[in-house]
């Protein structure tokens, strides 16, 4: 996240085309905003156009805007986005979704820096600056010929990938924090989080990246408004992630590990998990002992989830990176109901 920082803070201060690329839910968008407000364009306004939510028929007129009468339903002169970004920063999110005539008019729009408006003759000269996203591998997409080459290399000037959350999930805490104080802000009540929540917080894999942790941290604060919240009270997927339950007692000497302060004090967990291999660091026993079995089972239940989404639900790859075969895997997923 520093490295992304420093890229940041890197690129602002040029006009340069940037092309931010991760996984959707990640904060592309939040990418884009930094990277504007921290230009000389900070003034002017931040278009954000979502090029996969709009209908390839109305991209054109919804980018370069059109005039009355040039197609049915057009009862009056519309200015596109380009327009209205005059001086700003105009964010193409989800580019990779936009239909290949489409990306024929912005090539042109990004190397002649004019447009015309649909319906219209009149050249207009554009003073925009061009951030991009996606979530998909536009390489794959050039060879598949559904997304041209000379685009692609028109906009992979300053290429910004930005991690997903399983790759810093030391920031979960931080981020919770940050959302409470949004829906605090708001008037909502938030919960209060236990060492073991925040541990199976921590060992989740995020397939909504930030986007679902925000989602979570909202849905907490309507169902467990000013509450302790124990492992046991969070969502199904999450208390799946190898942690050890507390018992009441537990949770109620646990009150004091709470999230209402992260940034200035983080949770202390009793013991940490070391699931990375090679950690030669050992969780000791906890004092009221485990239930080693149970124990294990979760363990091997979070790799086999694991690996089958690295590998997007193919068996025979997940085996592979498990060092299992194929019907061993298959015999321990019916055995611990991994679907």
């Amino acid at each position: 996240m520093r490295d992304l920082d420093e890229l940041i803070s890197q690129v602002s201060s040029f006009d340069t085309l940037v092309l931010i690329r991760g996984e959707s839910g990640s904060g592309k968008e939040v990418v884009a905003r930094r990277i504007h407000e921290a230009s000389s364009r900070a003034a002017k306004a931040f278009i954000p156009v979502n090029c996969g939510a709009i209908p390839a028929d109305l991209l054109e007129s919804e980018l370069f805007g059109h005039e009355k009468g040039a197609f049915t339903g057009a009862i009056a002169t519309r200015q596109g986005r380009f327009e209205l970004a005059e001086g700003g920063t105009l964010f193409l999110d989800e580019i990779g979704d936009m239909s290949l005539p489409m990306q024929v008019k912005l090539l042109r729009v990004l190397q002649e820096r004019c447009f015309e408006r649909v319906g219209s003759n009149e050249t207009k000269k554009c003073n925009v600056r061009i951030l991009a996203a996606t979530h998909r591998n536009l390489e794959q997409m050039v060879e598949a010929g559904t997304f041209r080459q000379d685009l692609f290399y028109r906009l992979d000037v300053f290429p910004i990938e930005v991690p997903a959350l399983r790759e810093h999930t030391e920031d979960v805490a931080t981020l919770m924090s940050i959302f409470m104080e949004k829906l605090e802000a708001k008037g909502m009540r938030t919960p209060r989080f236990s060492s073991s929540a925040m541990r199976a917080l921590k060992l989740y894999g995020w397939p909504g990246n930030i986007r679902e942790l925000e989602n979570l941290m909202e849905r907490l604060a309507i169902t467990h408004a000013g509450k302790l919240i124990g492992m046991n009270d969070l969502p199904k997927q999450f208390r799946t992630m190898g942690m050890i339950d507390l018992t009441v007692e537990d949770e109620r000497e646990d009150q004091d590990v709470l999230i209402t302060s992260l940034m200035s004090r983080p949770c202390e967990a009793d013991f940490e998990v070391a699931l990375s291999v090679g950690d030669s660091s050992k969780p000791p026993l906890p004092a009221e002992g485990i239930d080693l079995k149970s124990y294990l089972q979760d363990i091997e239940q979070w790799f086999i989830t694991e690996a089958l989404r690295k590998e997007e639900g193919v068996i025979t790859r997940a085996a592979q990176l498990l060092g299992l075969q194929r019907t061993t895997l298959a015999e321990k997923m019916k055995k611990l109901g991994v679907l």
